[in-house]
């Protein structure tokens, strides 16, 4: 089961990188809940994916730099460097850790930890 976790987790990155919204819904079960350490509040997968959309569109260049992966029982763990351009040009880097909870090879619950001091440069951004 593994080997096939981390083949999604492959899949599911790459979607986000290349701006592949319907690929990246397609990873998610419909009633998926995704929840930010910076806000505490749990998403929808449609709310997710509205600023999954946005994210798109303002970082150009969007690469995430896997520094560990680990298969658990019922998903994945990954710490990540989410690197980019912003709109003006200026270096985006921001370290995360996201604990992905599967069933059926789709993402059930994504829970994600950001480095908020890091994240904060995006709340300047229109």
């Amino acid at each position: 089961m593994s080997e096939d976790v981390m083949a999604f987790a492959d899949r599911f990155v790459a979607a986000i990188e290349a701006g592949d919204a319907d690929a990246v819904r397609a990873c998610y079960a419909p009633d998926a809940k995704i929840w930010h350490n910076n806000d505490r509040v749990e998403q929808t997968v449609d709310q997710n994916l509205r600023v999954l959309a946005w994210f798109m569109r303002k970082m150009t260049d969007r690469k995430y730099r896997i520094v560990r992966r680990e298969p658990l029982s019922d998903g994945y763990l990954q710490q990540h460097v989410l690197e980019g351009a912003l709109p003006d040009g200026r270096a985006f880097s921001m370290s995360a850790c996201c604990v992905i909870r599967m069933q059926d090879g789709v993402i059930t619950r994504l829970d994600e930890y950001i480095d908020s001091a890091e994240a904060a440069v995006l709340s300047e951004i229109r």
